[in-house]
């Protein structure tokens, strides 16, 4: 996996983190021990570490026991995409109709839709 740093420039330790939780990291290891051809041992190891926005994207199973009507679960399972000016996560219903809440920029279909309108 390669990272790359962001549009702004910065490419420090919270560029990294943030770009392992959005894209996720699997681990997937098999280990054996032998002796003379004999497995004495054998431990496979199944990792993933990723945000739950994207652990539910993917379909990954969570604990049993988990709580999925809590505020941020629900938030995790809307659909996400990054603004093309301040690269914000927004939810994509919001992009397309309107625009980015955090640097203010409005889609086409809504700048359409203000001429039909007429504001």
């Amino acid at each position: 996996m390669t990272i790359e740093p962001s549009r702004n420039g910065g490419g420090g330790l919270a560029d990294v983190i943030d770009r392992i939780l959005d894209k996720g990291l699997v681990i997937n290891a098999d280990i054996t021990v032998s002796v003379a051809g004999v497995e004495l041992l054998g431990i496979k190891i199944r990792a993933a570490l990723s945000s739950f926005e994207t652990a539910a994207k993917y379909g990954l199973e969570f604990p049993s026991g988990t709580n999925y009507e809590t505020a941020a679960w629900k938030d995790a399972l809307i659909a996400k995409e990054n603004c093309p000016q301040c690269d914000k996560r927004v939810p994509v219903e919001d992009l397309i109709t309107t625009g980015c809440h955090w640097c203010g920029w409005i889609s086409a279909k809504a700048k359409a839709q203000e001429v039909v309108s007429g504001h």
